[in-house]
């Protein structure tokens, strides 16, 4: 379950490559491009700029480079030409890329034009989650620490966190053990240890956590049709702390 020093390292160059996709998602302006369009920007640069590999194409059957899930989409949302982006929309990027046989995962919440102060409000404290989760990464720590900074965070703003997806262990495979949990009691659950690696990316609800899968057999929405956010980063837990591998230019914790 534990990854070596040189794995970890591997892993890093793939993490600082996909954070170079999400800089370049940055560029955009989002307003009028289907979600289809990015998909296909997004693996013309990993495969043409990066030399890389978009690891989500063909796993499971997928077909696509990412996820792209807006408003009350939760996550899985599958892109399509017929998905257009609009000022007002909230929509997650969620990406993984394979380089040298490792893979970096993560997902980023986009604020497409003029929003709404209560989606803004729902992206910033679902972002607030994850960087919550990430900070009670730390050898001897337990996995249920993580969720329950996680859901406490989040119930204090008055949402609720998705109970049926979690984060997970990543590798050579996109998803390896453990299962880490957005939700938790504290000193509960798997200790964590130096050189394992995994994802923490908390799905945030405005209403009720209940999520229902369309009829694709992918895309997850609300039960309640209110709107959902997500972010999400890859981790490594280090002899003293954690090492976000991910890690976005000019990003640090929030206070």
């Amino acid at each position: 379950m534990t990854k070596r020093p040189e794995e970890i390292a591997l892993m890093a160059e793939a993490g600082k490559l996909l954070a170079a996709v999400f800089a370049h998602l940055d560029q955009l302006d989002l307003i009028g491009r289907s979600t289809m369009q990015v998909n296909d920007m997004v693996d013309d640069f990993i495969v043409g700029e990066l030399d890389a590999r978009p690891a989500s194409k063909g796993q499971y059957g997928y077909a696509y480079a990412l996820n792209a899930s807006r408003n009350h989409v939760v996550c899985h949302g599958v892109p399509s030409p017929a998905d257009v982006l609009q000022s007002g929309d909230i929509v997650n990027f969620d990406i993984t890329l394979e380089k040298h046989g490792y893979i970096a995962d993560s997902s980023k919440t986009y604020l497409v034009g003029q929003v709404s102060a209560p989606a803004r409000r729902l992206v910033q404290v679902t972002y607030e989650a994850m960087w919550k989760g990430i900070k009670a990464v730390r050898p001897g720590a337990r996995l249920g620490d993580i969720g329950h900074a996680i859901e406490q965070h989040a119930r204090k703003n008055g949402y609720t966190v998705v109970r049926q997806y979690c984060g997970h262990g990543i590798g050579r495979e996109m998803h390896e053990p453990p299962e880490v949990l957005h939700w938790g009691r504290p000193n509960t659950g798997l200790r964590l240890q130096e050189g394992m690696v995994f994802t923490i990316e908390p799905m945030i609800n405005q209403g009720k956590h209940d999520v229902e899968t369309e009829d694709d057999g992918w895309t997850v929405v609300t039960c309640d049709g209110k709107l959902s956010a997500q972010f999400e980063h890859t981790i490594a837990v280090t002899r003293n702390g954690a090492q976000v591998l991910t890690l976005r230019a000019g990003e640090k914790c929030p206070g």
